[in-house]
């Protein structure tokens, strides 16, 4: 039997989590506790609590967890455990780092690092652990200055956690790309091992200098300066850097990924500082476009504005400002011209009014003017490949709404068009047409919750069914719906709603598409009734759960009515008696036997239609008897009087006859 989701259970049969052993600072921006391997009795393990609304990188932890790398925190199973809060939460078990952190309140050693320093104990070690992380096509998407840990220093750094969560989920802005410091959280997507020694970059540039640069401003602001002046310009500034460090960070902040060392250079920074690749600023306007609250003087920084605000920056697209601008302050009237057309064929194919054409007008011009600018629809930026993310993060908000209609238009596909040479426009064509497909599916088993799970392997329930439990696999939703029906008192609906018929659809290999479909197309609330029990039977036949009196208390309640169907009245009360036992011993497949039994029904119909014919018959009878009886009394009298005269008659003959005897 499974078990039921509050009791406690070793994480992979294997690591128990203590919680009264915090790691405060150690969790790369999540809670993290100390964890014990019970098979062998080592404690030198950690367990990183993990957010319901940004699961983990399922196949990230999958792939690391087969084969650990050295050098780096990797994963070593996942798994429900008890929380703090006494409930049931996923954990992310990893390797306890060697030492603190290098830097941040929890860190080790303070000041700036010697040159020297950086290059043995930093640099190389990350550069040959980044090398077999590409090998693995992985990407680590969390280095930064207080997820480095050491033990003593004169030891190389080992990279921390980046697993738990979604990709760059915690990293601060000034340690992203500007294409990527611009997305939502959650949807930054898996990134390339060139954001990943970008962010080595800029944790180069802290450790050197001792402090974190453009500290006090927000995210827009980092983007906007980043844009604007080039990475290494907005965070360098005037600091003064030894030529070789330098040299590197300058190489390893290039605009393009394309343009930065790879991990197998990096290990050899001679041989990185030889292959920096030039990079010419990007021509700066001689006067700036106004839009909105922002100002463009670059190509970057327009398409910024617009990404940001997309109303304000369709209306000067439309209006011509935009080409004006290109042409006059830049003069770039090629790409003035190409605006120009895009412009021109979103007013000629649709209409005026249509605010979905103007964001795809904003996707099209975002993605002309920059393209390494992430998909930008109505405000909300992401990469394709961080939706699924995304939308856990935003699920019941505006964020989901906005990010379902970017879906519904195929918003990607657009983006994708525009940069044929960055990606891979078919396939994300045929992505975003399946995407759009599985948010028009209707019913529970539909819309954007089956999106979200769809797109999220490890992504939590959000059903309030199931009463705050914990329901990642599939194997739990049965004990966590009996949980949830055995805590109110009389559950009212049906124990199936959108975010469990959703992550049913995404979980399983049955068909609970079809019949979800079924059961939002159902006019009697018996049939939608049915069609849940049927889908709950095949769980608790495949999981073999022995009983679940909750469950089948709560169908049984919904279904009696349809006990009233029977037409014989004697088994219609051995029926009834027979559901009783049923709901007692919890076994859903029971009721199903009883409530849905074909040939009994065949039977009781066959009998209610032959009855019905008896009934018929007789009726029938003796309508024609009381139609009939006026006319034969008729002819009885008739028949009487004449036998009276023939009686007369014959009674006079025989008296005449008498006489003449006589």
């Amino acid at each position: 039997m499974a078990q039921t989701p509050q009791e406690p259970r070793l994480i992979a049969g294997q690591y128990a989590v203590d919680l009264a052993r915090p790691m405060q600072g150690w969790g790369a921006g999540l809670h993290c506790f100390a964890a014990r391997d019970v098979k062998s009795g080592r404690e030198d393990a950690m367990a990183l609590m993990v957010r319901r609304d940004a699961p983990p990188r399922a196949q990230a932890v999958t792939s690391l967890a087969a084969m650990p790398i050295d050098g780096i925190l990797t994963p070593l199973a996942q798994g429900p455990a008890l929380g703090p809060g006494g409930t049931q939460e996923w954990f992310v078990i990893a390797p306890a780092p060697p030492g603190r952190p290098v830097f941040g309140p929890h860190a080790g050693q303070a000041g700036p690092w010697h040159e020297q320093d950086l290059l043995a104990f930093v640099l190389r070690p990350v550069a040959h652990a980044l090398e077999r992380l590409q090998a693995r096509h992985v990407t680590h998407r969390g280095i930064r200055p207080d997820n480095l840990f050491r033990a003593r220093a004169d030891e190389p750094v080992t990279l921390g956690c980046a697993w738990a969560a979604p990709s760059a989920f915690f990293q601060p802005a000034i340690f992203e790309p500007p294409y990527s410091a611009m997305c939502l959280p959650g949807g930054r997507g898996e990134g390339s091992i060139g954001d990943d020694v970008y962010a080595l970059g800029v944790t180069l540039l802290v450790l050197a200098t001792g402090r974190m640069p453009m500290a006090g401003l927000d995210d827009a602001e980092v983007v906007r300066r980043k844009l604007e002046l080039g990475s290494f310009a907005a965070l360098a500034g005037d600091e003064r850097l030894s030529p070789a460090i330098g040299d590197l960070i300058r190489g390893m902040l290039a605009e393009d990924p394309d343009h930065r060392p790879p991990p197998v250079l990096l290990a050899d920074p001679a041989a990185a500082r030889a292959r920096r690749v030039a990079a010419r600023p990007p021509p700066r306007a001689q006067r700036p476009l106004e839009i909105g609250r922002a100002s463009a003087v670059n190509l970057r920084t327009l398409a910024f504005a617009i990404a940001a605000q997309p109303e304000e920056g369709v209306r000067q697209l439309r209006s011509g400002a935009v080409d004006r601008w290109l042409r006059r302050s830049l003069g770039d009237s090629t790409l003035g011209g190409q605006l120009d057309e895009l412009v021109r064929a979103r007013v000629a194919d649709m209409p005026a009014e249509d605010s979905t054409a103007d964001a795809v007008l904003a996707v099209r011009a975002v993605a002309m003017l920059d393209s390494l600018a992430p998909v930008s629809w109505r405000g909300l930026s992401l990469f394709p490949d961080g939706l699924g993310p995304a939308l856990a993060g935003a699920a019941g908000t505006e964020g989901e709404r906005i990010l379902a209609e970017m879906v519904a238009a195929e918003g990607t596909a657009a983006w994708a068009a525009m940069r044929p040479e960055r990606c891979d426009p078919i396939l994300l064509r045929v992505d975003a047409h399946q995407n759009r497909q599985m948010l028009r599916q209707r019913g529970p088993g539909g819309g954007v919750a089956r999106l979200r799970y769809g797109l999220n392997p490890l992504l939590a329930c959000r059903s309030p069914l199931l009463q705050g439990a914990l329901v990642v696999r599939l194997g739990d939703l049965l004990p966590a719906l009996e949980a949830g029906a055995g805590a109110v008192a009389a559950p009212e609906g049906l124990p199936m709603d959108g975010e469990v018929g959703a992550f049913l659809a995404a979980r399983s290999d049955l068909p609970a598409g079809r019949e979800l479909q079924r059961m939002a197309e159902a006019t009697d609330p018996v049939q939608a009734a049915m069609v849940v029990l049927r889908l709950l039977v095949v769980l608790q036949q495949r999981q073999k759960l022995a009983t679940l009196p909750n469950l089948a208390a709560w169908l049984g309640a919904r279904l009696e009515t349809q006990l009233e169907q029977w037409h014989n009245r004697s088994m219609r009360a051995r029926l009834t008696e027979a559901l009783a036992i049923q709901v007692k011993a919890g076994s859903l497949p029971g009721l199903l036997d009883l409530l849905d039994d074909e040939v009994a029904q065949r039977h009781d119909s066959d009998g209610a239609a032959e009855a019905a014919r008896l009934v018929a018959r007789i009726d029938s009878e003796l309508a024609e008897l009381a139609a009939g009886g006026p006319v034969r009394a008729a002819s009885a009298r008739n028949v009487g009087h004449e036998l009276v005269l023939g009686v007369g008659m014959t009674a006079l003959t025989l008296s005449l006859i008498g006489t003449l005897v006589m």
